[in-house]
């Protein structure tokens, strides 16, 4: 089983990334294969609206956002982690969703979605620094999209209210068992 993470955040050994890698090290404690993309080390070009997916369901603009698209549609089940700025996604993360506009295309105008013989699950790990009630309102819907763009069912999440500096979280009373508990979960399926 491969279980791809993805790491939004820019800040590397920040409270999100230490929620990422705990929720790894779950996984890989019941066997899976993990690998971990940060995000913030790719060259990854906003989508340009050139509709060049429409021909084959391939992004034309190249760029690191190629070999995403292999580790995407590889993958058994992904994790994607992104602190929360201004009640959003981070932006490097955000052009790497816009750009599965491929991907959305393969499976809505061109039906090529690939037989699988398990359903992919994907979870969500966010951590903002204010305690707003609908502090993630916005950027679980996106992922819900993103997920359904790339054939993945958005079936869990961790988002953290209240956190702000680095390495915070590590205070935090339950938050990396939590990590490490739903990855090993998504591992076992």
């Amino acid at each position: 089983m491969k279980i791809l993470g993805i790491m939004g955040s820019p800040r590397k050994r920040g409270n999100t990334d230490l929620l990422l890698d705990e929720t790894l090290r779950g996984a890989r404690s019941q066997g899976a294969e993990v690998e971990k993309l940060m995000v913030s080390e790719l060259d990854i070009s906003p989508c340009l609206e050139i509709y060049g997916c429409l021909k084959d369901g391939h992004c034309v603009i190249d760029d690191d956002m190629q070999q995403v698209y292999v580790k995407l549609t590889e993958a058994d089940h992904i994790i994607l982690a992104s602190p929360m700025f201004f009640y959003g996604l981070t932006s490097q993360v955000k052009a790497l969703i816009d750009r599965c506009q491929a991907l959305w295309v393969r499976k809505y105008i061109l039906k090529q979605i690939p037989p699988r013989t398990t359903k992919r699950k994907g979870i969500f790990i966010s951590v903002g620094a204010t305690k707003g009630k609908r502090l993630f309102d916005g950027a679980t819907l996106t992922l819900k999209y993103f997920f359904d763009a790339i054939d993945v069912q958005y079936s869990a999440e961790l988002l953290v209210r209240g956190i702000e500096k680095k390495g915070e979280i590590k205070k935090h009373p339950t938050a990396l068992s939590e990590a490490f508990q739903i990855g090993k979960e998504l591992a076992q399926g």
